[in-house]
């Protein structure tokens, strides 16, 4: 199981990273996800309701690569809860199938495949931002499953606490990494929401409490309390 980083791991992570700090730099409130799929508190182009086709397109990085979905309409529309086993505690939210159907399509893909198991939530913020941000398996913040799909559900969409919402490089960059929303936060609606936390809020909140080690910026780095998913199991609602 993933451990958190050692110092000299975690100085390689930030450099690889370091890019992303700099184009952040340019925004209000950045959110950074993987290499082609970074978070900034800009407003969005993307697509604003949930899209009618769901198209899966091929993309670097491939970490971990499980394939390319390809979308299944009866399926996606089969309402399921995702509980992820962590080392801090389980995490369940119940997928808005409704609302995201090539979303909440894309996450079952990975985690029926085991994508996500032995990962590490990789990124924290306290200040302004409150957001767990996970879904990389290499741990680094630059890392996506090979393929990059549209937003949807962002019309009028809000981030109060208990939101799962995607990370993305700017509109209908969309790969593996999501984050929590573990405290009420005011975003640009950017980032698809696909997810409604049903049980373990305050495994979130324990986690936010642990803190942060700033490594980013002051209020946003790895959490102090490493947060390692054993495994992702899906069930129906």
């Amino acid at each position: 199981m993933p451990t958190q980083p050692s110092p000299t791991h975690r100085k390689a992570r930030h450099m690889r990273r370091k890019h992303w700090a700099l184009f952040a730099a340019a925004t209000v409130l950045p959110l950074v996800a993987s290499t082609g799929t970074a978070v900034a508190d800009t407003p969005s182009t993307g697509a604003g309701a949930a899209s009618t086709t769901c198209t899966y397109t091929p993309a670097v990085p491939a970490d971990n690569f499980k394939g390319i979905p390809v979308f299944d309409a009866r399926k996606a529309a089969k309402p399921y809860k995702a509980t992820l086993k962590t080392s801090q505690g389980s995490i369940t939210f119940q997928a808005l199938t409704d609302k995201a159907p090539c979303t909440t399509f894309s996450f079952r893909f990975l985690a029926e495949r085991d994508y996500f198991d032995r990962s590490h939530c990789h990124r924290l913020t306290t200040q302004r931002l409150y957001v767990l941000q996970c879904g990389d398996p290499t741990g680094t913040g630059s890392g996506g499953p090979g393929y990059s799909f549209p937003d949807e559900n962002l019309e009028g969409a809000t981030y109060p606490a208990g939101t799962v919402a995607m990370a993305n490089a700017g509109p209908n960059t969309n790969g593996s990494q999501f984050f929590f929303v573990w405290k009420d936060t005011k975003l640009s609606p950017a980032y698809t929401p696909f997810g409604r936390v049903t049980d373990g809020l305050d495994v979130l909140q324990k986690i936010a409490a642990g803190g942060e080690d700033d490594q980013n910026n002051p209020g946003d780095g790895f959490p102090t309390l490493p947060v390692n998913i054993r495994n992702v199991k899906i069930s129906a609602r």
